[in-house]
C-alpha cells in the first residue's frame, strides 16, 4: 500500500496561467481528496529550467521550452496523498493533450504537447527531487486534513 505522506510536484505551466486555469487545475486535485501542502508563483530562470529539464537539455528544442517556461510565471504546487504521484499523472492526462482522455486535465483544457497545462513528477523518485527542487522545507505545510476520513477508509489512513 502507498504512503498517504507522498509527495508530488506539479506547474501549472505559463500557457495555464494566460489563460486563467489556476483555480480550475487547483480544484480539481482537490476536488479528488489531495492535499495542498505547498503552493507558490514564482518565474523561472534558466539554472532551474536546465536543472529540471536536465532531460532534454542538450536537445534541439530546449531553447523554444525554456522561452516557453520563462514566458509567464508559473504556478508550483507541492501535492500529498495516498499514490499522489500516480493519481496526478492519471487526472493530468497524457504529454499530447489533443490525445489526452476527456475527463483529464490536459484532455478537457489543451491541445498541444508543450502548452499542455501542466507538469507533473513522473515518479516517486522524481517527485522527491522535484518537491525539493521547487519548495525549501519551511515552504512546506504538514497539517491535518479533516475530509481525509471521508476520501480514505482507515486501513488507508494508518
Amino acid at each position: 500500500m502507498g504512503n498517504i505522506k507522498e509527495q508530488t510536484l506539479v506547474l501549472i505551466k505559463p500557457d495555464g496561467i494566460q489563460r486563467g486555469l489556476i483555480g480550475n487545475v487547483i480544484g480539481r486535485f482537490e476536488m479528488k481528496g489531495l492535499k495542498v501542502a505547498g503552493i507558490k508563483m514564482m518565474s523561472l530562470d534558466e539554472a532551474i529550467l536546465r536543472e529540471h529539464y536536465a532531460h532534454i537539455a542538450d536537445k534541439p528544442f530546449f531553447p523554444g521550452v525554456s522561452s516557453f517556461m520563462r514566458s509567464s510565471p508559473v504556478v508550483a504546487l507541492c501535492l500529498e496523498g495516498l499514490d499522489v504521484v500516480n493519481a496526478v499523472r492519471i487526472l493530468c492526462g497524457i504529454t499530447k493533450s489533443r490525445e489526452a482522455d476527456a475527463g483529464t486535465i490536459r484532455g478537457d483544457l489543451a491541445m498541444s504537447v508543450a502548452c499542455n497545462v501542466v507538469h507533473a513528477s513522473d515518479t516517486v523518485e522524481n517527485a522527491q527531487a522535484e518537491v525539493k527542487r521547487f519548495f525549501k522545507q519551511d515552504d512546506l505545510f504538514h497539517y491535518d486534513k479533516s475530509e481525509y476520513m471521508h476520501v480514505y477508509v482507515d486501513d488507508e489512513r494508518a
